[in-house]
């Protein structure tokens, strides 16, 4: 019954921004690392941020300085606050939960399309 929902994307221009929400349920989130990755057409999916149950974070280097992972355990919620957006992160996003041991599931929200074009 594990259910991430995302919302938020959509199509920006080029050093605009856009914030995504996933909202967990199914999940004791409070005790879930958290992330974010994205796929491009053609290319590998890739780490974008992560959050930990502590609240440290991690990005992928082409992301730090503009995009930021938070937290909200009261609302069950992670968010990915992207600024100053260019064309080479346009991609579908994804929420993540990871799994807590080896072995035991992790799961992925549907995914939600970012366009960065003028």
């Amino acid at each position: 019954q594990v259910q991430l929902v995302e919302s938020g994307g959509g199509v920006v221009q080029p050093g605009g921004s856009l914030r995504l929400s996933c909202t967990a349920s199914g999940i004791i989130f409070g005790l879930s690392d958290m992330e974010w990755y994205r796929q491009a057409p053609g290319k590998e999916r890739e780490l974008v941020a992560h959050i930990s149950v502590t609240g440290d974070i991690n990005y992928a280097d082409s992301v730090k300085g503009r995009f930021t992972i938070s937290r909200d355990n009261a609302k069950n919620t992670m968010y990915l606050q992207m600024r100053s957006l260019k064309p080479e992160d346009t991609a579908v996003y994804y929420c993540h939960k990871a799994a807590w041991l080896e072995g035991t599931p992790d799961y992925w929200g549907q995914g939600t399309q970012v366009t960065v074009s003028s």
